[in-house]
């Protein structure tokens, strides 16, 4: 693949010209958008298993999906939930860009998507026939349907991209990092790039790993347990979905007439926290100032945020900090409309993209629910109780992933 600067390389930012969603709130993109307006919550009891004996029985599930009217009857069997999302987010991206694959040149397209737990349910069902039976029950897919990569390959062989492809395990932080990846793809030669994540570890194989890290809610109210932020955070609820997207040069969207899409890709940083009782300072704020200088933007250009919310107090505290030493005390607005959905790990910062864009498109930020105000030495504006109408240009994403990883990007409005 060419270098920046050689033949068939793109400077210009890279557009987003499609979106696919598969989440809690709505299978499609505007159902998506209209449920995160509404301020109508998807949290609900898990039931996708009995819960009971567990601390957690709350959680963002997708309603509704059927992965045999979207998947191939073959690849249902072969994969598991997670990768089923995947494939139906991807081809919905792709569909809503109006990009036809075969009439590209297939080395030229590439695929880099983000997980967090990988095929977990699939995984636990073989465990249950090894361990009830014996190794004869286990099937030959055990050994990639729980594999990382699972839902990259899936998306590439499916739709003949046969460029570039990877994946990114940077839990919730990855959905921005591969992202960050597309650009570097585009960058390097590649004019379209299928990103973005899901993910699906509502299972008890998946819940019990997810309650090692103690970060979990246990608050048993739908409308109460994941409330970033709020002097009453008690943690964050998982959930399952996300989105694809389709990420172009911008040359290559508009010599096919796409045009600027949803919005381009102006910046993305990445960074790491220190080890815990490392007296050396949190990444977070250092990973949004190196995206907003990597997008060319001061700090005053940034019209909104859309936080990484994770719903513990110390986090949380951390994260407002980083917004106020960038922006100064209240300087931007900020929302989390992940309280709708769960936190979505390889699949979370993905949607988050999703709204965004979707919110410089209609030039309004969601509010955040769940929400009472912001507890006590939170500085930050808080969008709450309905959403804002305000002139949009820039959004700025953060995530945050599970062992200390951070990312940020930088949207521009689509020109």
């Amino acid at each position: 693949m060419p270098a920046p600067g050689q033949a068939g390389a793109s400077t210009a930012a890279p557009v987003i010209t499609g979106i696919g969603v598969i989440a809690p709130t709505g299978l499609s993109t505007e159902a998506h958008w209209s449920a995160v307006l509404a301020g109508r919550s998807a949290i609900g009891r898990i039931s996708r298993f009995d819960p009971t004996p567990y601390p957690v029985r709350l959680a963002g599930q997708v309603p509704g999906f059927a992965a045999k009217e979207q998947v191939p009857s073959r690849l249902i069997r072969q994969t598991d939930h997670w990768t089923h999302m995947g494939l139906a987010a991807a081809e919905a991206a792709i569909q809503d860009a109006g990009a036809n694959p075969a009439e590209l040149p297939e080395y030229e397209l590439a695929v880099v998507t983000s997980s967090s737990s990988g095929g977990t349910e699939f995984g636990q069902h073989e465990m249950e026939n090894l361990y009830q039976h014996n190794p004869e029950w286990v099937g030959a897919y055990q050994s990639i349907a729980w594999f990382y990569a699972a839902t990259t390959g899936q998306v590439s062989i499916r739709h003949g991209l046969r460029g570039p492809c990877g994946v990114i395990c940077c839990e919730q932080a990855g959905g921005l990092d591969a992202v960050g990846q597309a650009r570097r793809l585009i960058r390097t030669g590649s004019r379209l790039v299928v990103t973005g994540g899901t993910d699906a570890s509502l299972c008890p194989y998946g819940l019990t790993a997810q309650l090692s890290a103690g970060k979990l809610s246990t608050v048993q109210d739908p409308a109460r347990a994941y409330a970033p932020f709020d002097e009453h955070a008690a943690g964050y609820l998982p959930g399952e979905g996300g989105a694809m997207l389709i990420v172009e040069s911008a040359e290559s969207a508009a010599a096919r007439g796409a045009g600027q899409g949803y919005g381009r890709v102006l910046g993305y940083a990445a960074g790491f926290d220190p080890a815990p009782g490392s007296e050396r300072p949190p990444a977070l704020r250092r990973t949004i100032a190196e995206a907003l200088a990597d997008a060319g933007v001061e700090p005053s250009a940034v019209d909104v945020v859309f936080a990484d919310a994770l719903g513990v107090p110390a986090a949380d505290l951390a994260e407002a900090e980083a917004l106020a030493e960038v922006f100064g005390p209240r300087g931007v607005p900020v929302t989390a409309p992940k309280t709708l959905t769960g936190r979505l790990y390889g699949g979370g910062a993905p949607l988050d993209v999703a709204t965004a864009l979707l919110a410089l498109r209609d030039q309004v930020i969601p509010h955040t629910t769940g929400t009472d105000a912001p507890a006590p030495g939170i500085e930050i504006d808080l969008v709450l109780g309905e959403p804002r109408h305000q002139e949009l240009t820039t959004a700025l994403v953060l995530a945050r992933g599970h062992g200390g990883f951070t990312a940020a990007l930088v949207l521009g409005r689509a020109d």
